[in-house]
């Protein structure tokens, strides 16, 4: 893990420093296993599964983030951040920028074109995150 360029984030404002709270960490690693649960059950809406599994990836990021101390509140950062939290390479991180995008444009435009497979590799990639945190974490 790259904690100086966690620290590099702090000095610019990206992050925040923080003190690790492993009972936070545990309770958001929970929501992120609901979250995830939720993003599985078929009689949810496609936009209902992806806005999940999109919860459940970030939930489990931003547990990733707190474990090493800091906080961000740019969801977008958070996803950049695992690069340095559990050295995830670009392109496994980078699906979840782009379902970050999407997320966008459904929140603040109303607009979200989805296809079963962007939601199950969605799903995917928060599931390997879930397991990734909660093995760097032993929590």
């Amino acid at each position: 893990m790259d904690s100086q360029a966690l620290a590099n984030l702090a000095r610019i404002g990206q992050i925040k420093a923080e003190p690790r709270n492993d009972a936070e960490i545990v309770r958001m690693l929970g929501m992120a296993r609901t979250r995830l649960a939720d993003a599985q059950l078929s009689n949810l809406s496609m936009e209902g599964r992806f806005t999940s599994a999109y919860n459940a990836a970030h939930i489990a990021a931003l547990a990733a983030l707190r474990w090493h101390g800091y906080r961000s509140e740019n969801r977008f950062t958070v996803f950049l951040c695992l690069a340095h939290t559990l050295g995830w390479p670009a392109l496994r991180w980078r699906v979840l920028d782009a379902a970050h995008r999407k997320r966008n444009l459904a929140e603040y435009e109303g607009y979200i074109e989805l296809e079963e497979a962007t939601i199950e590799e969605l799903r995917r990639l928060a599931d390997e995150l879930i397991t990734d945190v909660s093995a760097m974490t032993g929590l």
